[in-house]
């Protein structure tokens, strides 16, 4: 789980933030690469009194800086077009939640099951308990099972809203009249946070995420219990 005021990335939850996570590490390891070279070449030509006659026109140097450039993009490319490709990947879900999202709630919808539907608002402040997070707990969470399959479709009701976890690697639009969605797998189980990421009115900070992962066997006794209720 994250913890205030950190500059990192978010400790993942799922293989796809996992990728991310690496692929981010990974470019900004050829960044800094590129940075450090570059800034040593200014500071070699601020310093250096000497200069070359033929720097101005040399086919050689010409050639070395346009085949460079174009090998550091190949090493970008390929992990970026391979992890799109398994962002995009929905194989069986076991699970399929519909999420609406509305000035300023969620509303959730468990299709494969029936009549289980509820809103999840945030939990206000003279309502919190001591463990509650401030602006991020809602008085209901998405539960689901880890290592299972889960689909999540997205749409809106009013405006455009965006449903995001970023442990999980998931930031998807939810767009009025469209439907849009995504895949993922929680390896562990926890609780995971999230919030509204479109600027959607004057509470859009007000509309938080919060999801819990819990055992297969665990997640079959609360649907029997959402489903008796």
């Amino acid at each position: 789980m994250f913890t205030w005021k950190t500059i990192l990335l978010q400790d993942s939850a799922s293989p796809l933030m996992e990728q991310l996570t690496f692929f981010h590490d990974h470019a900004l390891l050829i960044l800094i690469i590129i940075t450090i070279l570059v800034g040593q070449l200014m500071i070699t030509l601020f310093l250096n009194k000497f200069t070359h006659r033929y720097l101005l026109e040399g086919q050689t140097i010409e050639i070395i800086w346009t085949i460079l450039p174009a090998i550091t993009l190949i090493f970008i490319a390929v992990p970026s077009l391979r992890l799109i490709y398994i962002l995009d990947e929905i194989n069986s879900p076991l699970i399929t939640i519909k999420s609406i999202g509305h000035q300023w709630y969620w509303s959730y919808e468990y299709s494969d099951f029936k009549n289980i539907e509820f809103d999840s608002y945030m939990i206000p402040i003279d309502e919190m308990k001591n463990y509650n997070f401030r602006l991020l707990d809602t008085d209901n969470r998405i539960t689901v099972p880890y290592d299972s399959q889960i689909r999540m479709i997205i749409t809106a009701a009013d405006v455009i809203h965006s449903w995001t976890i970023p442990s999980l690697g998931v930031k998807i639009d939810a767009t009025p009249g469209r439907l849009n969605q995504t895949s993922f797998i929680i390896n562990r189980a926890g609780l995971f946070y999230g919030q509204c990421s479109e600027i959607c009115g004057a509470n859009h900070s007000f509309m938080p995420i919060v999801m819990e992962s819990i055992t297969p066997n665990y997640f079959i006794k609360w649907i029997s219990k959402m489903i008796k209720i």
